[in-house]
């Protein structure tokens, strides 16, 4: 890809099923960090949809090749849409995270459904899609993926922080990417909302209304996973497995699980940032207003929030760099972030006839 700016949409779901993020940014191959993202999107899956993906990572492998398939088809129905709707004539590539359904790096697996085929054909375009497979293949974690982005796109930060189903953080060590999987955050925190009848908590305040239990406080900090060393990363079956058991366990209202899950959350994240002055952090969690405030009271960081579009967005454009660096044959997954064997460049290439 040789033009001086490349035009790309990019597509993410992520593991708190609060919809399907479609930005469409160009870039500016001689200074990628002076991207425009030109028009955004978050489509809200129907209940029929969150269910199909919730229910992903229980289904069977003839089971998961058709859910693969109908993702596929759906997200190129609403690429085109989007497509359509924003008058969109420049286009250079669709890349598409797709939804995890399973992932358990350990056992060499990784799974995002969503054919990237099935896009191409929808949209006519180029695709690219399957951005973790290799690199699991290459004895990585296949997360995290975004930084890179971190790096090539918002180097001026110390540290960049996504609150999303999960936490995760990336920053500068000797000239070297480190990143990982924090915690579980609106993954859980959007469950016990559920229970209140609240899709979400919003700003927090539901968590702000219940107390802190310290029997299950204590029992959350105590888990393996946080005594591990990077890398590493976390999926919804280490969700099911550890967290959700402490939580039952303990038959409390939702609104103290709520404000003791969130007091968790701020604890594991204060421990990690604790010393950088200034983070960027994204995602949807950064609008629990109670969130980042008990993060920023316990961690005395600088917490940045950048623009709405870079908050919501921020996932489904670095998706899109890493399509753009895969097609330019550059790396686009970090061995010092993922632990794999090598630097790679990751991905399936689809286009409307065939797959590379």
């Amino acid at each position: 890809m040789n033009d001086e700016f490349i035009y790309a949409i990019g597509l993410m779901s992520g593991t708190s099923l609060d919809g399907l993020d479609v930005v469409y940014v160009k870039f500016d191959t001689k200074n990628l960090s002076s991207f425009k993202i030109l028009s955004t999107e978050t489509i809200e899956y129907s209940k029929s949809w969150q269910q199909k993906l919730h229910n992903s990572i229980n289904l069977t492998k003839d089971s998961i090749a058709i859910l693969h398939h109908e993702y596929g088809v759906y997200l190129g129905e609403k690429t085109q849409e989007f497509i359509s709707k924003n008058n969109i004539i420049n286009l250079h590539f669709i890349a598409s995270h797709g939804h995890t359904a399973l992932h358990q790096p350990e056992q060499g697996i990784t799974l995002q459904v969503g054919d990237g085929q099935q896009i191409s054909t929808a949209t006519n375009c180029k695709v690219v899609s399957d951005f973790r497979i290799q690199d699991v293949q290459l004895g990585g974690q296949g997360a995290p993926l975004v930084p890179i982005g971190d790096q090539l796109l918002f180097s001026e930060y110390e540290a960049c922080v996504n609150l999303g189903g999960f936490a995760n953080i990336s920053y500068e060590i000797d000239n070297q990417r480190i990143a990982f999987d924090i915690c579980p955050v609106n993954i859980v925190l959007n469950q016990y909302s559920r229970k209140l009848g609240f899709k979400y908590d919003n700003k927090g305040m539901l968590a702000s209304m219940g107390a802190v239990n310290n029997e299950l406080l204590s029992a959350l900090n105590q888990l393996e996973f946080y005594t591990l060393n990077p890398p590493k990363s976390l999926g919804l079956e280490w969700v099911n497995k550890w967290i959700a058991p402490l939580l039952e366990k303990q038959e409390l209202e939702p609104s103290i699980v709520l404000r003791t899950f969130s007091e968790h959350v701020a604890q594991q994240i204060s421990k990690i940032i604790y010393p950088f002055e200034n983070v960027l952090f994204t995602g949807g969690g950064v609008y629990n207003d109670f969130l980042i405030k008990r993060i920023q009271d316990i961690g005395n960081t600088n917490i940045i929030l950048p623009s709405d579009n870079i908050i919501n967005y921020k996932e489904a454009l670095i998706f899109a760099l890493l399509g753009l660096l895969k097609l330019q044959g550059k790396d686009n997954c970090l061995s010092s972030v993922t632990g794999a064997k090598k630097n790679h460049s990751s991905g399936r290439i689809f286009t409307s006839n065939n797959s590379d």
